[in-house]
Parts: structure tokens; sequence; C-alpha cells
């Protein structure tokens, strides 16, 4: 075995509490679902919930897995943590449409006397679509993005335990609220036209592509703290922090691609079928059958 790899693997200490924690809200995730499907509710399909529990095992994989060891040592291991909380698992997660599982997996008690209060309560309605707002979920993204890789406040991060713990949990949530917009699970409702998401989505790759070029191509090395710590990599500072640019570019622009694609061919798709029903219908009938259908969401 390599002696970095030996060497993380040696400082690697397991987080117990998160490990529960990811573990606990799966398990409460297959019990909602397996009900679900008990009762031949044919609302979320196997691939959901592939895409729920992949989610959960990257978050795992970023925070508790021997990957978090290296994140002091390489920028591009931190960026890869950056990546999984921010840009991979929220959207795998939302795909999972969790809510409903959530809602069947979790005791009755506990349902009856803590959430659905909570969930009727004027304020936590208003907080949710204040939050859901996609102008909001942008700036939220951007402004953890850009604070964060700020270097007094990336420093800040990885010198305390503490702050570091924030500075992922700033990720892991406003990577949620990005994503909400795009994926919409039930029960969300659209807040802008569907074609307007693709806006979203080009304009959140602006700040990507303006910190990973600066990243990649600046000739001195933007975060100092690397350049003390222990070398066990064939990388000095300066190629870590290019590679860590590289990288953080390559991975967003696929991922947004991958999700403006989805969008389109879904867009493409609702208009061929909306087509379809004005030339098999006459226009009264069909706004007629339009009004008592649910609405449909991503």
């Amino acid at each position: 075995m390599p002696p970095h790899i030996q060497n993380a693997l040696e400082n690697w200490s397991p987080a117990v509490p998160l490990a529960l924690t990811l573990l606990l809200a799966a398990i409460v995730y297959l019990r909602g679902w397996l009900y679900l499907r008990s009762r031949s509710v044919n609302f979320i399909p196997s691939w959901r919930a592939a895409s729920f529990l992949i989610g959960v095992f990257l978050i795992w994989v970023a925070l508790g897995s021997p990957l978090a060891a290296l994140d002091e040592e390489l920028l591009t291991v931190h960026m890869i943590q950056h990546l999984l909380l921010m840009t991979l698992a929220p959207p795998l997660i939302l795909g999972g449409a969790p809510v409903m599982p959530f809602l069947h997996g979790l005791p009755l008690r506990f349902m009856q006397s803590v959430l659905s209060p909570l969930l009727r309560w004027a304020p936590a309605q208003w907080l949710g679509r204040i939050l859901s707002q996609p102008a909001v979920c942008w700036l939220a993204a951007t402004a953890a993005l850009v604070g964060w890789h700020i270097p007094a406040a990336f420093t800040l991060a990885l010198q305390s335990e503490a702050w570091h713990v924030v500075e992922h949990a700033c990720f892991l949530g406003s990577g949620f609220l990005f994503w909400w917009p795009v994926v919409q699970p039930w029960p969300s409702v659209p807040r802008w036209p569907q074609w307007s998401i693709l806006v979203y989505l080009f304009l959140a790759t602006l700040p990507c592509d303006i910190l990973s070029a600066f990243l990649a191509f600046c000739d001195r090395v933007v975060y100092p703290v690397y350049l003390s710590t222990p070398k066990h990599f064939a990388l000095s500072t300066l190629e870590d922090q290019q590679c860590a640019g590289t990288l953080m570019w390559t991975c967003v622009t696929i991922a947004y691609l991958v999700a403006a694609a989805i969008l389109t061919t879904r867009l493409l798709s609702a208009r061929s079928t909306q087509g379809n029903e004005l030339l098999q219908s006459d226009l009264p009938t069909l706004a007629a059958r339009r009004g008592s259908q649910r609405v449909e969401v991503i």
C-alpha cells in the first residue's frame, strides 16, 4: 500500500454520529418506500430509491470516509468534498422524491405530535415559500461557493474543526436549495416557467467558471495554508491548486449540462404531447380535462 494512503487510513477516525444519522435517514426512507410499494402505490419507482441511497452514500464519502482525512493535505481532495456536497449528492437525493417516503417512514406519533404541527405553522410555511424561490436558491448557492473560497474564510475552516463543520453544512444546505427548483421533488410546484431553469443553470455556471479559472490559471498559491502541509503526493502546491480548479470546472459543467439536457428533453416532450392533444381534441374539451388534472412536477 502506498505510504500516503496508509497514512490517511491511520489518521482517519470513523465519524460515528454522521454514519448513524445517514443510516437512520436511509432506513426511514426505505421503510416509507416499502410501505408505499406494499400498498401498490406506484409513486416512486425503484430507480428513485437507488438515487436517494447513492446520494446519501456520497455524503458519507465526502465527510465520513478516509477521503476526509486528506482534505488538509490536498486542495484537490477538499474540492472533491465540495463537489460531492453541492453538485452530486443533493440532486440525487432530491431525485429520490424523499418527502413521501419520509412521511410514511417516520413513526406515526412523531408525525402527529411534531412534524404535522410544524408543517402547518404559518412562519414555517412562509419560510418554505421564500426558500423555494429560484432567485433565493441561486443567491444562496453562489454566496456559499464564493464566500467559503475567500482565502481568509477557507483558511479559518481548514484550521478550525467547528468552522469546518459549518462550511460543510453550508455547502450541503445550499446544494439542496440550488437543486430544488431544478429537480422540483413532490410536493413542490414550479415558481418560474420551466424554460427559465435553463437560464438559471447557465447563470450558475458563471461564478463556478470564474472561480475554477482563477484557481487553474493563477501563477501563485491562493491558499498559503497548503504550503505547510505534508507532501505525500507527487504534486506541488501550485499543481494541486490547478488540478482542483480543473476538476471543479469539469464536474460542474458536466452536471449542469446533464440537468439542462434532461429539462430540455422534458420541455420538448411536453410540447409534442400538447400538440397531439390539440390535434385530437377540440379546445373546450381539452381545457375541461386539463382543469381536472393534477399539476405534474419534475
